[in-house]
């Protein structure tokens, strides 16, 4: 796995084989971050990554120039991965690491963010909620975003703060804006 932009690109990083993640592939992060950078300055916002995998998703907002993230992982591997990661690339200074429940840390958090973005496993039950548990605690800041990735089966547009959807292969990213 690599750092597709930004101050740390190419950079490469390498789960071990036992991780049970399901990675998002360079091709996708390229295009989600390709429209992110059309709506907001990466330096001036505050970022939730949930279910955080391997930190894939928050190297990449650091290596924007992000200075404010803040990553859940429940499993503990995961959680120590991307601690000793965000240690090597030098960029633990601008992420707060939690190993924790994301379900649980979006019921009990009163911090406000600019980008949410969930990645949770796609057989998750609670998947189809997500949209609504994460809009109706008013994490996600006026005028900011909230993404969910999620497989080609899922659809949000029924959703009441739904924007848009984008499919790259198996993989999409429904936004939300509040």
């Amino acid at each position: 796995m690599r750092i597709v932009s930004g101050e740390l690109r190419g950079r490469r990083f390498d789960p071990p084989e036992s991780f049970e993640a399901r990675p998002t592939t360079d091709f996708a992060k390229e295009n989600i971050f390709n429209v992110l950078c059309n709506i907001i300055d990466f330096e001036d916002v505050k970022v939730l990554d949930l279910f955080s995998g391997s930190g894939s998703i928050s190297y990449e907002f650091a290596s924007r120039g992000c200075k404010d993230i803040t990553c859940v992982e429940k499993n503990r591997l995961h959680h120590r991965f991307i601690v000793k990661t965000a240690e090597h690339f030098g960029i633990s200074d601008v992420m707060r690491i939690l190993n924790g429940d994301a379900l649980k840390f979006i019921a009990s958090t009163n911090e406000k963010y600019d980008i949410v973005f969930a990645d949770p496993p796609y057989a998750m039950k609670e998947v189809d909620e997500l949209p609504d548990l994460v809009m109706s605690r008013g994490i996600v800041r006026e005028g900011g975003v909230f993404i969910l990735e999620h497989s080609v089966a899922g659809r949000f547009n029924k959703y009441e703060k739904f924007w848009q959807t984008r499919a790259y292969g198996k993989v999409n990213f429904t936004f939300f804006k509040a």
